[in-house]
């Protein structure tokens, strides 16, 4: 039984819907040829941070007008990177790369939290050749006067910038932390987001007992992580006219299949390839193959949403209803 995985993200046509996300492995043009060669549908660049870009801007005005009361013609010097290598020239170069190492697309990624000159980047990001530009917002209010709605007016201002700024497709990756989840992804749509990624790990510190400081701790996600964007996914797909893809936990087949039942375009994946390396990537789209060719399903597209809670017999469980069955069904088998 022949079946097929092509999927449409983004307005983009992959060949399946396992897609490398941001990380160490889709940094380089050499890693990347490792990850289409195991047959990712598509791979998504490490952010570029606004913070990188602020500061590379600020060295540039520095060393532009250090000394120029004295020298006018300190004023046509051009500054170098105060980091070779690193900086925003460096992140587009790799684009660059990217674009011309591999055949699959390339989605690069802007991480920021507020307006400014920093969202011009998309637009240079889109020259250097990215099919499609992730937008990761990456903020968490703690400022007890800030409100829900200023916090949510943030986010829609700076996606309606950066989306006026290009004419790629732009997806927006959020955290799963808003008072009403459904109406700020339909905010986000509607300010021109062509796809939402769901959802951003916000890492946590830990405090460091000997030394008394706050020390920042990456953990790669964990399988059970999967079942909470799987929820909204199920939740979203019947209610928003956008492509959503499905990130944190997915370590094999079996997630890439829950998360198209419930209604994910695509699901991403990092801590699994870099466990297991990314040949590993192979592994994940044969055995999904083998998984609906067992469950006689001819296409993702057949087989997507098909769980949601729009076709599924039991929509509530997705939601308040099952919160008791839940509890009660538990038999606690270790006590």
């Amino acid at each position: 039984m022949s079946v097929d995985l092509s999927t449409t993200y983004l307005g983009l046509t992959l060949a399946n819907p396992v897609v490398a996300s941001a990380g160490p492995l889709t940094r380089e043009a050499e890693s990347l040829k490792k990850l289409e060669a195991a047959g990712v549908g598509a791979a998504v660049m490490p952010s570029l941070f606004e913070e990188e870009v602020e500061h590379d801007e600020w060295q540039e005005h520095r060393l532009h007008v250090f000394g120029s009361d004295s020298f006018a013609e300190a004023l046509d010097y051009f500054p170098e990177h105060a980091v070779p290598g690193d900086g925003p020239q460096a992140y587009l170069q790799r684009v660059r790369e990217a674009k011309a190492a591999v055949s699959i697309p390339i989605i690069a990624s802007l991480n920021g939290t507020s307006r400014g000159g920093w969202t011009a980047y998309a637009r240079k990001i889109e020259e250097a050749g990215a099919d499609a530009l992730e937008l990761n917002v990456y903020f968490m209010a703690t400022d007890p006067n800030v409100t829900s709605a200023e916090v949510e007016s943030r986010y829609v201002e700076l996606v309606a910038e950066v989306r006026a700024t290009i004419g790629i497709p732009l997806a927006v990756k959020i955290g799963p932390y808003f008072s009403s989840l459904p109406n700020i992804a339909r905010q986000l749509v509607e300010a021109g987001a062509n796809g939402l990624v769901l959802f951003n790990r916000f890492l946590q510190p830990d405090i460091d007992l000997e030394s008394l400081s706050v020390e920042p701790r990456m953990t790669l996600s964990s399988d059970y992580e999967m079942r909470l964007p799987l929820r909204w996914i199920a939740i979203l797909r019947s209610q928003l006219a956008t492509s959503l893809a499905a990130t944190s936990g997915v370590h094999d087949a079996r997630s890439v299949a829950k998360l198209l039942l419930a209604g994910a375009d695509v699901t991403m994946t990092t801590a699994a390839l870099l466990q297991q390396g990314p040949q590993y990537a192979g592994k994940m789209i044969e055995d999904l193959r083998h998984w609906m060719v067992e469950h006689e399903y001819e296409s993702v597209q057949q087989l997507k949403g098909s769980m949601s809670t729009e076709n599924c017999p039991n929509p509530q469980a997705y939601e308040r209803a099952n919160y008791l069955r839940t509890l009660i069904s538990y038999t606690g088998s270790e006590i």
